[in-house]
């Protein structure tokens, strides 16, 4: 972590970040409102979390990430933009949603460029399972929709598997094409390397 990081995390947390509490946050009292709320996991370097906050000022946004020095930089980036729309969680994302999201607290979720793990051995340690599958159910509202995007076609396989074995979820029509998602570092990344993108929208039943 850089000394910019580093103080941009100490000086914006208090505004910006969420403590995890014992039980479930209280969310409306973390943004001073009740508003649409859009939770993405794992934002990296936040430019689609950005974006999103940035466009849409009457909805709110929650972002999950484990590395505190991309939290800093975005944090200083979500301050120059002047947002009060953004709030950051430094945890891991499946214990957040297990444990510390009010239920059909969400009306989206965003899983955009998850880390592959593409060695075979690696598989289990994917984010995209039955049981996140679960999880994404209950934080959802009813009609919630869940987005998740990949450039690896094994792994988007996986997921259009464990999708449609899913009693939870069923295509979203109305997100048919990709308008409303900012591209992201990653999804460029593997447009580079020729890979193609896999997107998966679908709604909470």
């Amino acid at each position: 972590m850089t000394p910019g990081q580093r103080q941009a995390l100490e000086r914006l947390w208090p505004r910006y970040g969420l403590d995890l509490p014992d039980g479930a946050l209280d969310l409306d009292q973390a943004f001073g409102r009740q508003a649409p709320r859009t939770l993405e996991i794992g934002f990296g370097m936040g430019d689609a979390l950005l974006a999103l906050a940035a466009a849409h000022p009457q909805q709110d946004f929650i972002g999950v990430e484990v590395y505190p020095p991309g939290i800093g930089s975005f944090l200083l980036r979500v301050e120059q933009a002047g947002l009060s729309n953004v709030r950051v969680i430094c945890a891991d994302a499946v214990e957040v949603l297990a444990r510390h999201l009010p239920a059909a607290s969400l009306d989206r979720l965003l899983v955009l460029f998850p880390d592959p793990w593409p060695k075979k051995r690696h598989h289990k340690r994917r984010l995209v399972n039955a049981a996140f599958l679960d999880l994404a159910a209950r934080v959802l509202r009813c009609g919630g929709q869940l987005h998740i995007a990949t450039d690896w076609a094994d792994y988007a396989a996986a997921i259009g598997e464990v999708l449609q074995g899913s009693p939870d979820f069923a295509p979203s029509p109305l997100l048919a094409d990709a308008t409303g998602r900012p591209e992201t570092k990653y999804e460029r990344r593997g447009q580079r390397l020729g890979h193609d993108i896999h997107e998966f929208r679908v709604r909470r039943r």
